[in-house]
């Protein structure tokens, strides 16, 4: 699963490569983004920012960041990694790597999971960034392939498998419509976390009436 999650998004990198290029960033500029900010959602924030004047650019990417210091506190309590290994494990604390650890039961195959996938989506999303900044002045305009589309194409197919439960469907429908009413009114980057919020409040009303 992991192997597999890592080639799905490390694919759209390409389009990260080409819009970050198109919104006037150099190659290295993009290259380190992928290397060190590494969440994607951040990082078309962070250049969507730029692409539309540069304002609030750094608030965007760390609101959507937040979300990452979120899944860090759970796969800390529960692989209880060395010191050591904690930096690296916070780097590639994204999406992606707690979706492949949540998916898991098996404890095990929770951590190789986490790393498998965070090992792997780092590696290729940094490669297909390359290939897509240095592609990207002969593509033109990433929106005439649909490169623009693809992260979410990519995020979606990750939430699909998730909704085996009418809770599940409820909780995604819900967050959707939050998310919709709140892009033309707040700051890029709040929408998602009052979805997150939603997400988390109607769980825990949902987990409170089983108990």
């Amino acid at each position: 699963m992991g192997l597999s999650v890592s080639i799905a998004t490390g694919l759209y990198g390409v389009s990260f490569g080409a819009l970050s290029m198109a919104a006037g960033l150099d190659r290295v500029q993009t290259q380190l983004l992928s290397a060190l900010m590494f969440t994607g959602g951040s990082q078309f924030a962070f250049i969507g920012a730029i692409a539309g004047g540069g304002g609030g650019a750094l608030a965007a990417a760390s609101l959507l960041g937040v979300r990452n210091a979120v899944y860090g506190a759970q796969l800390n309590a529960a692989l209880k990694p060395r010191a050591i290994v904690k930096p690296v494990m916070a780097e590639l604390s994204i999406d992606e790597s707690f979706a492949t650890f949540a998916a898991q039961d098996d404890p095990a195959e929770r951590r190789r999971g986490f790393w498998a996938a965070g090992i792997g989506v780092w590696v290729l999303w940094n490669l297909f960034t390359f290939i897509g900044a240095w592609a990207g002045e002969s593509l033109g305009d990433p929106k005439r392939w649909g490169l623009d589309g693809a992260a979410t194409a990519a995020f979606l197919g990750l939430l699909w498998p998730r909704l085996r439960s009418r809770d599940a469907v409820a909780v995604a429908i819900t967050c959707a419509v939050v998310t919709v009413i709140a892009v033309p009114l707040v700051p890029v980057g709040t929408p998602l976390l009052l979805a997150a919020v939603v997400a988390v409040g109607m769980s825990a009303i949902t987990h409170r009436g089983r108990r």
